[in-house]
This record gives structure tokens, C-alpha cells and sequence, in this order.
């Protein structure tokens, strides 16, 4: 096993979890949290953010039923009911 440090100053982790049969998550459909990663993505791609901020995939948060979540890496940063008109206010974390 190799050490290094993060090799990024910020990671996004966004819950894009889905659940069979019907029980609530924040990747299901018209939950939003799988348009809302991309969405972020796209934006940090915009503001020359990639290489430095790193927007990942995350399985289940554990907070299902207030989601869509996500949780900001190394603030610890964490936010619910996200959507993607949040995206321009999460992006203004990512930039400071």
C-alpha cells in the first residue's frame, strides 16, 4: 500500500444512492441527486476548478428522507434537500 497525501484541496461527495422498492434515496428517480452531481461537475469544469475540486459519486449518506445530500471534503461541510439551483452557492464554497 502506497501513502500520499489528497491530491485535491476540496472533494464534493453526493449521495446518488438508489433503493428498490419505493423506499426513499437520494439517487431515485425525481430525487434529483444524480443531475445534481453533474451538474456540479460541470461547473467546476466552468471555473477551472478540475484538478483542484474533485465532485464524486457517493453511496448512501444515511439522511435518505432529507436528501438530496452532500458533504464537502475537508470542511465538513454537509448539506440536505440540495438542488440543482444550489449549485451556484456550493460552487462559491468550493472557489474560498
Amino acid at each position: 500500500m502506497e501513502r500520499k497525501p489528497v491530491p485535491y484541496s476540496k472533494t464534493v461527495f453526493v449521495c446518488t444512492n438508489i433503493r428498490d422498492g419505493g423506499r426513499v434515496a437520494c439517487g431515485n428517480p425525481g430525487r434529483g441527486g444524480a443531475e445534481l452531481c453533474e451538474a456540479l461537475k460541470v461547473a467546476v469544469k466552468k471555473l477551472g476548478l478540475k484538478g483542484k475540486v474533485r465532485v464524486a459519486r457517493s453511496g448512501c449518506l444515511d439522511l435518505c428522507e432529507k436528501g438530496p445530500n452532500l458533504f464537502i471534503y475537508p470542511e465538513g461541510e454537509w448539506r440536505s434537500g440540495v438542488a440543482e439551483k444550489d449549485v451556484p452557492e456550493i460552487v462559491k464554497l468550493l472557489e474560498s
